[in-house]
């Protein structure tokens, strides 16, 4: 049985008793055993493992998981401690200095977020070698959704930013006024210029945390 390390548990018992979730975790016992997938098995929940429900206070929504060596770590967007950085996250960080001048993140790796209350959840939560999307469909975009859903009934106001057309595609599950969305094309070098540099959601995201009364974050 899966279990997580804080809130997310209560929340999700039903949900990973359901029949897809079980189907969901035969078929992954059967790809670990006979593919190279990341990220490690055990790092496969590190986002809500790190960031719990009740503090989550923004959630960055990414596609799935990095398909190279040493790349992914159960946070989207964030790798291991490797010295060459994705260009997605390089742009990230290159937006980060130009909102608001300075970044914490001196690595790939952006546990300091998810230890803050950034839930860096993907959409798909693993991935074959070499292989984008190749565990598409096999009940990972159910359960997301689902995280998804539960943080949309939160009381407390919470920042949900959507990168990316897969990721805007959610915005349907966000209904609650109290909450803020925002959107911008993909940190990609394909569309990064299109309009996710400039769009300022590092200082807009702490403008509105503030504006609740809620502590800011240290990106």
């Amino acid at each position: 049985m899966i279990k997580f390390k804080n809130d997310w548990n209560t929340i999700l018992k039903k949900e990973i008793s359901k029949k897809y979730f079980l189907k969901l975790t035969d078929i992954l016992d059967k790809e670990y055993e006979n593919k190279i997938i990341y990220p490690p098995k055990d790092k496969i929940f590190n986002s809500l493992n790190l960031s719990s429900f009740e503090n989550t206070k923004i959630i960055i929504l990414g596609q799935d998981p990095y398909h190279g060596l040493n790349q992914a770590d159960g946070l989207a967007f964030s790798v291991n401690n490797i010295k060459k950085i994705p260009p997605s996250l390089v742009n990230i960080l290159k937006e980060i200095k130009t909102d608001i001048g300075e970044t914490i993140i001196k690595t790939g790796d952006l546990t300091p977020w998810a230890n803050q209350g950034v839930l860096l959840l993907n959409s798909i939560l693993t991935v074959r070698s070499a292989t984008s999307y190749s565990h598409k469909n096999i009940g990972w975009e159910t359960f997301t959704d689902c995280i998804i859903k539960n943080l949309n009934q939160k009381d407390i106001p919470t920042v949900f930013i959507l990168w990316g057309a897969k990721a805007i595609n959610k915005q349907n599950l966000i209904t609650n006024q109290k909450h803020l969305v925002l959107k911008s094309p993909h940190p990609s070098p394909l569309s990064a210029y299109r309009g996710f540099f400039g769009n300022k959601h590092f200082s807009k995201s702490n403008n509105f945390l503030i504006k609740n009364n809620i502590y800011p974050i240290k990106w």
